[in-house]
């Protein structure tokens, strides 16, 4: 899957890569970086964590001009004024001038590297929100960052997570030579797919992927939802044994009629539906016609 997700980044898609102290992650952000390049897209890297030199180091040199890369490293909070660009200039709007400053035949990918430095300066809230604006406006073809998930709480990484098409969180591996990568791409029909691989990246920024094999016996099972019995955890016994089921089904319910009575009660018998009455003495009869005075 992790292949898949790097050599098809979808249009308006948030890919984010998380790492924590003991996996670093930017091997697979330059991996994406190398891979749009090769594809023939602009890239713009808004470098908060590392120099220039460092981010273009083993990509593909016959596509590298078309890596565009924003100095946010070493001030990128803009105090010592020797960045082209700060964490403050996060917004829609600055990026939207930034890419269309450029004049891109197509909308090129955008990669904050890292997120984490943004988030430590701004509201998770707030940051989300502008990504959002980012991937809806589509000046950006597609937007990749890398998020340090160990320098914070759980709740910021699950908002920013929840934001992300695709999430691809790195770990260490038993073997020196490899990692783990857990990959969770959502799909836009709302359908979650996840995958655990083992890769390595290269000096020359080719990634290496394995199919990570489940242990001998492993049975995948479907997991179904138990329901909840409501009589299970009851002081009295609201169930029956089979007796009692059959002295039930055996009472006469009132207001129950059976077959023959039903059939006797509705027979037709010789006089049926005639209404007869006999006047008593003390009816009240006036043999003059009540609407006498009406000229009709």
């Amino acid at each position: 899957m992790l292949l898949d997700v790097l050599q098809g980044a979808e249009a308006g898609g948030f890919i984010l890569i998380q790492d924590t102290v003991k996996c670093t992650g930017r091997g697979i952000l330059k991996c994406f970086i190398n891979a749009a390049l090769k594809r023939g897209e602009d890239v713009h890297v808004l470098g908060f964590e590392a120099s220039e030199t460092e981010v273009c180091a083993g990509l593909d040199r016959s596509c590298v001009q078309k890596l565009h890369f924003h100095k946010g490293f070493p001030d990128p909070l803009g105090w010592m004024c020797r960045s082209s660009f700060t964490v403050d200039q996060l917004t829609s709007q600055h990026i939207t001038k930034l890419i269309k400053d450029s004049q891109h035949v197509k909308a090129p990918v955008l990669v904050i590297d890292s997120l984490s430095l943004v988030l430590r300066h701004h509201d998770p809230v707030v940051i989300s929100q502008r990504l959002q604006e980012l991937r809806k406006g589509g000046d950006v073809k597609t937007i990749i960052s890398l998020l340090h998930s160990d320098l914070h709480l759980q709740g910021v990484v699950g908002i920013v997570s929840h934001l992300a098409s695709t999430v691809i969180s790195v770990a260490p591996a038993n073997n020196e030579h490899h990692a783990v990568a857990t990959t969770t791409r959502r799909t836009k029909s709302g359908k979650v797919m996840q995958e655990e691989e083992y890769f390595s990246v290269s000096e020359d920024v080719t990634l290496s992927v394995q199919a990570k094999l489940r242990p001998p016996g492993h049975v995948q099972k479907e997991q179904k939802v138990a329901e909840a019995d409501p009589a299970s955890n009851l002081t009295f016994n609201l169930r029956l044994s089979e007796e009692e089921r059959k002295a039930k089904e055996k009472v006469a319910l009132p207001f129950v009629f059976s077959k023959e009575k039903k059939s006797a009660l509705l027979r037709p018998t010789p006089g049926s539906g005639r209404i007869m009455y006999e006047p008593d003495a003390n009816d009240d009869f006036d043999e003059e016609d009540p609407d006498d005075d009406l000229d009709v």
